[in-house]
């Protein structure tokens, strides 16, 4: 596996794979700030490669200083195999060579169901933002 940038040739996989995991009404939320993420910074979007074969996506974004984890989806067929944690060390990479002062996962009724994948990361309680920070709204 490989753990790499975007890259413009992903977007049809990682869209189908966003739809393929996502709820439609999460796809869509997702799918808008996915493309402002990529105006923004695309080197906070990160993809698993498996074969090469897109197997997940995690998007990442800057805040006023703070690092957030948006949003991560990795296709059923590779769920439960440490993909998720390999792209989210991946990008606290990320996070921790632009120097952010705080890492924090973005938590929303759609991500929930993933936050055992962030503890399993070694993310507690404290780490996640319950605020309405949306990667849709800002971004420094």
């Amino acid at each position: 596996m490989l753990v790499r940038s975007f890259q413009l040739s992903d977007y049809i996989s990682i869209t189908q794979l966003l739809k393929d995991v996502l709820s439609e009404a999460c796809y869509e939320e997702t799918m808008g700030a996915f493309a402002r993420q990529l105006s923004w910074d695309s080197e906070l979007v990160l993809v698993a490669v498996i074969q090469g074969e897109i197997a997940g996506v995690i998007i990442g974004t800057i805040d006023n200083n703070n690092g957030y984890y948006y949003r991560i989806a990795v296709a059923p067929e590779h769920q439960r195999r440490g993909i998720g944690k390999a792209m989210i060390e991946a990008l606290r990479q990320r996070f921790n060579q632009r120097k952010v002062r705080k890492i924090l996962v973005t938590v929303d009724t759609h991500n929930e169901v993933v936050l055992p994948v962030y503890e399993s990361a070694g993310y507690k309680a404290e780490h996640f933002s319950r605020t309405t920070h949306r990667l849709s709204i800002v971004n420094g």
